[in-house]
């Protein structure tokens, strides 16, 4: 490791990047870019030298330097400190993917058709393989029949819809993956799609790289590839890929004529925790870090706890308390802000357990291409409760008829023009709009809590909304069916019976994950900090509360077997539970700008302390056990 150097060591990255940003000689490259390395601040500083030297040329030619951000927050950050330059197209991945396909209307309407019949054929295969008469086979044929609906809709199409931040339950619409499957599927297999691309977008940047789809990423290594005239630079980290459907290794085999820049500097964890966080990764990649000079040491202390305490968040509040000792600082204790500390949680299950919406929460994420949409909330099916239900029958608690009355206008099908032409008078519709919203509110009367089946069922009758691809089964539902038993588990539908058991659930559990996933609560976790900053973090790892299968910190403390999964995968080269759980951990400890305390739950206290030292990643000084803490 590097011993002597100043903070203006990473400067010289930049000038690298604007070098590979050449227009007469562009070169594509993938930039190393650690937690806290200012890798925005790079981006930023080398589009605005762009600008200075390709600018009016740019202008002239009528290109953009496109920029793919994961987030509308990173979009909007980077749009702010470019002081809205028209030189750059910035964007979220949707949106981007939406801007290249959306006037190529009848080639989105050939991938549909043969994206459609391949479905109904696979659903028909299943039908034909499946016991008739089950719930199951019921639910199936009405999926086919959806489907087959859909594909007649087709031909009266004039002109695709989309809403990368919104619904997309029109006839017209298409869904968040439709977008990126369509954009991907063109840019690989239509040569002109490739050509427009490039003449618009000379340069394409595309921000936390690692957690960008993995078949547009894929379809722009082969776009780059065929074109050595076009510039792709991916910024990112391969150690900070928290989403399972980012792409594996990026940034190891990249093409021979590919830059490799690198950031060595960490400028927002003090010298401990950047200490701390090269020894997590030391087994995946070895790549370190550099604390800036002026960092103080900072503190990091581990927690050991038995996992069959009665109350983990007294030991959890004398675990603050033992911070604010030894660190001398008294907001981890005496702050009215509940956010001075930043309570980070290894996984999702575990912020769901504690808030109580475990069970809504445990019935979707079993199912994988659910997983992505719950973690961030783009889940039509939850969307439909947390965008369109949740602010109605707040706004009619609070006697808001104002709001109600917008609410609904904006997203009732009732409102709808072609709706409005059908009835003489509009007062008509209006009537039915109310009649449907009383309906709807009459299931909290008496402060009753409605099952979400409840309200869905509602709404399917009235109409009053419309209702997502994913609940229209369910909807269209008989009393007849409800009585109809499947008795063969191989045949079950698996997205359905994880939307028949959340549904079971009630609308608290709603708000609860609504203001969880809006950070309106005190838990945080890796997908909802990457790339924030925190004073004071409390991370807490508890493999029974988390009840994942994905992730497992007791076995990267050795405190349990790999399993034969993990076995397996790692004789392929495969990742494995292993592997994405150090991943989370890097991403937790390296929030922490002053101090940070981490609590493991765990059946083998002795296991996790020995490994803990054995990796060298604490020292027994920073080991604390249960009975040092002054638990009220």
């Amino acid at each position: 490791m590097i011993t002597d150097y100043d903070n203006c060591l990473d400067d010289k990255v930049d000038e690298e990047l604007l070098a590979c940003l050449n227009l007469q000689n562009p070169k594509s490259f993938f930039l190393f870019a650690g937690a806290g390395s200012g890798k925005t601040r790079s981006l930023v500083n080398v589009l605005e030298q762009i600008k200075d030297k390709y600018g009016d040329e740019l202008k002239l030619r009528r290109k953009n330097v496109a920029i793919i951000t994961y987030t509308n927050a990173a979009c909007d950050e980077i749009i702010h400190r470019l002081k809205n330059d028209p030189t750059f197209a910035v964007s979220t991945i949707h949106s981007f993917a939406w801007e290249l396909i959306r006037h190529y209307t009848a080639d989105i309407k050939n991938w549909l058709r043969n994206t459609l019949n391949k479905e109904i054929d696979e659903l028909e295969i299943e039908e034909s393989k499946g016991r008739p008469g089950t719930k199951t086979s019921v639910d199936r044929k009405r999926k086919i029949e959806n489907k087959k609906n859909r594909l007649s809709t087709l031909d009266r199409i004039s002109k695709f819809a989309y809403n990368p931040n919104g619904d997309n339950i029109e006839d017209n619409s298409l869904s968040h993956t439709e977008v990126i499957s369509i954009s991907a599927f063109f840019l690989e297999n239509k040569p002109l799609f490739q050509k427009i691309l490039i003449q618009k977008y000379p340069i394409l940047l595309v921000d936390e790289s690692q957690d960008t789809k993995k078949e547009l990423i894929n379809a722009l290594f082969m776009v780059q590839e065929k074109n050595k005239n076009f510039s792709l630079g991916l910024f990112g980290d391969t150690m900070q890929r928290i989403y399972t459907d980012g792409k594996e290794n990026l940034g190891t085999n990249l093409p021979n004529d590919w830059y490799k820049p690198e950031k060595k500097l960490n400028h927002r964890c003090p010298k401990r925790v950047v200490t701390l966080i090269n020894k997590i990764r030391s087994d995946a990649d070895g790549i370190e870090q550099l604390p800036r000079t002026d960092k103080e040491d900072g503190f990091v202390r581990f927690f050991i706890i038995p996992s069959d305490v009665d109350n983990k968040i007294a030991i959890e509040n004398a675990i603050k308390q033992k911070m604010a000792e030894i660190t001398g600082d008294d907001l981890w204790i005496n702050s009215s802000d509940e956010k001075a500390v930043k309570t980070l949680t290894l996984e999702h299950h575990m912020a769901a357990k504690r808030m109580g919406f475990d069970d809504l929460f445990a019935s979707l994420y079993k199912v994988e291409r659910y997983r992505i949409g719950l973690l961030d909330g783009s889940l039509p099916g939850i969307r439909f409760f947390t965008q369109f239900v949740l602010p109605l029958i707040e706004a009619k608690r609070n006697g808001d008829e104002f709001a109600v009355s917008r609410i609904v206008r904006l997203n009732s099908p009732m409102f709808k023009r072609e709706n409005i032409k059908l009835h003489e008078k509009q007062t008509d519709v209006i009537k039915s709009a109310n009649t449907a919203v009383n309906s709807l509110f009459s299931l909290w009367k008496n402060n009753d809590n409605p099952k979400l089946l409840d309200i869905l069922n509602n709404i399917a009758k009235s109409k009053l909304f419309v209702i997502p691809d994913s609940l229209k089964v369910i909807a269209q539902r008989t009393d007849k069916d409800s009585v109809i038993v499947d008795d063969s588990s191989k045949d079950i539908d698996e997205s359905i019976a994880a939307w028949d058991e959340a549904l079971s659930t009630t609308f608290e559990k709603i708000i609860k994950y609504n203001d969880y996933i809006s950070d309106k609560s005190m838990f945080g976790t890796h997908q909802g900090v990457k790339g924030l900053q925190f004073d004071r973090v409390l991370a807490i790892l508890d493999d029974d509360e988390a009840r994942g299968f994905l992730f497992s910190y007791e076995k990267l403390f050795g405190a349990k077997e790999t399993s034969d999964t993990d076995k397996k995968s790692m004789k392929v080269g495969k990742e494995t539970s292993i592997d994405r759980t150090r991943r989370l951990f890097y991403v937790i400890c390296s929030r922490a700008m002053k101090s940070l305390a981490i609590v493991a739950y765990t059946n083998n206290v002795d296991a996790v302390k020995n490994t803990a030292i054995d990796n060298d990643w604490f020292t027994k000084d920073e080991i604390l056990p249960l009975d040092l803490l002054a638990i009220k």
